[in-house]
C-alpha cells in the first residue's frame, strides 16, 4: 500500500482522554511521552522500578475525592493505571511522573462522572459492545506469551478491573453520543467537507521506488528513477495498457496488481505530494512523473468527489462531536468537580521570558506539538 503520511507521537498531557477512549474501543496504542522523558526506553510493565514506586501505599487510602461523595482510594487508582499499562506497556516508565498521575486521576473522575449519568438504554446497548470486545481483549492476549492469567498477574489486576473500565468509557461515550443531534452531525459535515476533509479520489498509479518497500534497501538513484518513470509515461502516452504496466513496473505492493489503482480513496491518508497531485492532477491524463519521498509516480487521476454522508460517516462525526464535548468537559469541569487531591503535583514550570519585539498583549505563537 501506498506509505501514508504518519503523524508525530501526542504528549500525554494533550488529548489524554480521546486516546484513552481510542485506545479502549479499538486496541491502539496510547502514545504517552512526557516533554522530559521523550524518547526513553520502553519498560517492563512487571519489573519497572517506576511501575513499583507508583503502587506504593496503602490500597485503601483515598487519594481524591470529588462532588456528590466521591472518593478515589489508592487500589483503584492503581488498578486503573495498571489496565491502562497491560493496554500500553511503555506507560511504565511515567508512573512515577506527576504530570502524569494528575492526567490518569482526571480521565478516572471524568470516566466515573460521565458513566454515572448514561441511561438504561445507553447502559444496555453498551453492555453488548463490553461483551465483545472482553471477549476480543481475552482472545488477543491469550495469544501472547504467557497467556491472559499472565498478563494479569504481570499488571497486578484483575479480569474484572478490565471490564470496569471498559464498561466506564462505553457507558461515558454512548452518553455523550446520546446528545448529538442529526442536525450538529450535519453541521460538523458541511463544515469539514469545506476543508476538504472528505475529499476522495480514484487514482491509478505507478510507483518508481528508491527503495524496497521490504527491506527499505537502495533500488536506484533518484537520476535512475526518474529515468524508469519517463520511460513508462512514454509507453503510456502511446497507448500502453495501464494495468499491464502497472503490474511491470510498480514498486507499490498494495496496488500494482490491481491495475496501480486506489478507488475512491481518502486523499488525506496520502503523502503530501501525491495528495496534492490527486488533488489538482487534470482527470483521465497521464501526468508527468510526481516526486515524492518515495519515488516518482506516473499517475492517472479517474475522479474526484466529496464522501458522501453516509450512516458510516454519520457515526465517525457523532463519535468526533462526542469525544469534543467529553475533553471539554473534562477541562472545564473537572477542577470544580475535585475536593481533594492527595497525589503529588507537578512542578509549576518557569514563565516564558517575554520576546523583545514582542506585543506585552500578544499571545505566545502555538507550539508545533500541539497541533
Amino acid at each position: 500500500m501506498l506509505p501514508n503520511d504518519t503523524s508525530t507521537q501526542r504528549r500525554f498531557s494533550r488529548k489524554w482522554i480521546l486516546s484513552m477512549v481510542t485506545l479502549l474501543l479499538a486496541f491502539s496504542v496510547l502514545s504517552a511521552c512526557g516533554s522530559k522523558k521523550e524518547g526513553a526506553a520502553t519498560a517492563s510493565p512487571s519489573t519497572s522500578p517506576a511501575a513499583t514506586a507508583a503502587t506504593a501505599g496503602n490500597p485503601s487510602d483515598v487519594i481524591a475525592t470529588y462532588k456528590e461523595g466521591g472518593k478515589i482510594t489508592r487500589g483503584e487508582f492503581n488498578s486503573f493505571i495498571s489496565v491502562n499499562k497491560m493496554f500500553s506497556p511503555q506507560l511504565a516508565q511515567f508512573m512515577t511522573d506527576p504530570a502524569f498521575q494528575q492526567d490518569m486521576l482526571k480521565q478516572m473522575v471524568t470516566f466515573r462522572v460521565l458513566s454515572a449519568k448514561a441511561d438504561d438504554k445507553v447502559k444496555a446497548d453498551a453492555d453488548k459492545q463490553v461483551t465483545e470486545q472482553m471477549k476480543a481483549i481475552t482472545d488477543y492476549f491469550g495469544k501472547q506469551e504467557g497467556g491472559m492469567d499472565k498478563q494479569l498477574k504481570d499488571n497486578g489486576i484483575e479480569l474484572k478491573d478490565i471490564e470496569s473500565l471498559m464498561k466506564m468509557s462505553f457507558y461515558t461515550m454512548g452518553s455523550m453520543e446520546s446528545k448529538i443531534t442529526d442536525q450538529a452531525v450535519q453541521d460538523s459535515y458541511k463544515e469539514q467537507a469545506a476543508t476538504h476533509a472528505f475529499d476522495i479520489a480514484t487514482v491509478s498509479h505507478i510507483l518508481i521506488s528508491l527503495k524496497d518497500a521490504a527491506t527499505q534497501k537502495d533500488l536506484r538513484t533518484k537520476d535512475e528513477a526518474l529515468a524508469r518513470a519517463k520511460e513508462v509515461k512514454g509507453k503510456l502516452d502511446k497507448g500502453g495498457d495501464f494495468a499491464a504496466l502497472a503490474k511491470e513496473y510498480s514498486d507499490d505492493p498494495g496496488s500494482k496488481d490491481n491495475g496501480g489503482t486506489y478507488k475512491d480513496a481518502d486523499i488525506n491518508q496520502w503523502v503530501p505530494e501525491f495528495k496534492q497531485a490527486a488533488s489538482t492532477l487534470p482527470l483521465n491524463t497521464i501526468s508527468d512523473p510526481v516526486e515524492s519521498s518515495f519515488g516518482y509516480h506516473v499517475m492517472k487521476v479517474e475522479s474526484r468527489s466529496t464522501k458522501p454522508l453516509d450512516d458510516t460517516l454519520k457515526t465517525q462525526i457523532k463519535s468526533q462531536l462526542a469525544e469534543k464535548s467529553l475533553s471539554e468537559f473534562a477541562e472545564k469541569e473537572y477542577p470544580n468537580l475535585i475536593q481533594t487531591n492527595n497525589l503529588p503535583k507537578p512542578e509549576a514550570s518557569p514563565a516564558p521570558a517575554a520576546s523583545p519585539a514582542a506585543s506585552p498583549a500578544a499571545s505566545p505563537a502555538a507550539s508545533p506539538a500541539a497541533k
